[in-house]
């Protein structure tokens, strides 16, 4: 019998399995496919209720931990998700920030100990297809940098994953988003302001993109996800997108591909291509 199709997603934090692959979680899973969801951290860093950050009075970071899971497995029952992972490290911060230099933070434990640990989780489900990080990205937060590092190590090391797969999304996508929030009087970045090694990041992500999955019929229940990490999102610019922004803009999830063994062509339109 043939082994159960199965899509593994590696993610850093609560809330990134449903903004970057929300809607191939919710896709795949319609059509039978198991999917895993391995979160490395907590998300301890995230906003408090209240909107209170990391240092600010009322932040307590365990409390903000234990909401943060239950809004990821909430987000996971709504994306139809099979089975979720959390690794339970502890969530490093922004770069800028200083916590990043604690010892206990995921993004400073031994990248060979996170990589055995999602090896063991790729030996037992033994997914055909890994979805992770772009390292080399426009967004360079170090806990991404480093789920993504052992992510791509794991794969290496056990040779069971027939593909992998690197998020990308389109910063034509992001000039749009930020256009529309503009017009409404709401301060975004300017993409013309930014740091030009970022443009130069985002810009060569999107050149890379090989894949490109359609998650119009599945856009609803992403959102629903997206919507139940609330104390994250709450009161944020992301609500106020105008609905035809957000179609035209996350109606697709895209992807680069970073190693294949089933020989199909790209581009693409689907993560399982070659392998049904």
């Amino acid at each position: 019998m043939a082994e159960q199709l199965t899509l593994m997603a590696v993610h850093a934090h609560p809330d990134d399995e449903s903004s970057s692959t929300g809607g191939v979680l919710a896709k795949y899973s319609a059509e039978g496919i198991r999917t895993v969801v391995v979160t490395c951290t907590n998300g301890e860093f995230g906003d408090a209720p209240g909107q209170v950050k990391p240092g600010e009075d009322g932040h307590d970071e365990a409390a903000v931990a234990k909401i943060r899971l239950a809004e990821l497995r909430t987000a996971c029952d709504l994306l139809g998700v099979s089975d979720l992972e959390v690794l339970g490290y502890h969530d490093s911060g922004m770069p800028e920030w200083d916590y990043k230099d604690r010892p206990d933070v995921f993004s400073n434990v031994p990248l060979a100990t996170v990589t055995d640990r999602v090896a063991a989780l790729i030996d037992r489900y033994r997914p055909q297809v890994v979805v992770t990080y772009d390292d080399n990205g426009g967004y360079q937060h170090p806990d991404h940098l480093h789920a993504a590092r052992a992510a791509v190590a794991a794969v290496s090391a056990t040779g069971i994953p027939s593909k992998l797969y690197l998020t990308a999304m389109r910063s034509s996508g992001w000039r749009d988003v930020w256009e529309a929030l503009r017009e409404q009087g709401i301060e975004v970045p300017d993409f013309n302001e930014m740091d030009p090694v970022t443009q130069r990041q985002m810009e060569e992500s999107e050149r890379r993109i090989t894949t490109t999955v359609d998650i119009r019929p599945v856009l609803e229940r992403k959102g629903d996800a997206l919507r139940a990490h609330a104390s994250q999102i709450e009161d944020s610019w992301f609500s106020k997108i105008p609905p035809d922004v957000v179609a035209r803009v996350f109606g697709q999830e895209t992807f680069i591909r970073a190693s294949d063994s089933t020989g199909a062509p790209v581009p693409e339109h689907d993560l399982f291509a070659g392998l049904r």
